[in-house]
């Protein structure tokens, strides 16, 4: 009884298996590869909900694509560049935005907004490097959607 209990067990787990890949592989199917320009150029809000909600979008959609199928790129600029501000002080986000980048998740950053308003990367910003800042975030959506990436405003 002991050895059937464990062939039904073992049979349940390769099915489970077997569809969880199948689930997989037919999203891949589906999707295909796929190039993405996230714009955010606004305000966070109470607890960075707005933040968090469009980085939620972000990893939801590598979790249906996968990330070897997904070239993502989160374009930052105006009020957008306090998501990386607020990381600086917030956790949750610092996590968001560390889980994205793993993941091969490139976040960019308009240098006109950090001279407009006076932000050192830095000191100012979590985690931004050099080659991370772009001249224009606006002429960077355009010059990415003229590459084939895809524009979404979560």
């Amino acid at each position: 009884m002991k050895l059937i209990t464990k062939l039904v067990a073992i049979v349940a787990s390769v099915m489970v298996l077997a569809s969880a890949m199948t689930g997989a592989s037919a999203a891949n199917e589906r999707y295909g590869k796929q190039k993405v320009v996230y714009h955010i150029n606004y305000n966070g809000g109470e607890d960075d909900k707005a933040y968090r909600g469009a980085l939620r979008n972000v990893q939801n959609h590598i979790n249906a694509v996968g990330k070897d199928n997904m070239e993502i790129k989160i374009v930052l600029h105006g009020n957008g560049v306090d998501l990386l501000k607020d990381a600086k002080t917030n956790e949750k986000l610092q996590m968001d935005v560390t889980s994205l980048k793993s993941q091969s998740v490139v976040f960019n950053v308009c240098n006109n907004t950090l001279v407009g308003r006076n932000i050192d990367y830095n000191k100012d910003l979590f985690e931004v490097f050099e080659d991370e800042i772009v001249p224009s975030g606006v002429a960077e959506l355009s010059r990415l959607q003229q590459m084939g990436y895809t524009y979404i405003k979560p």
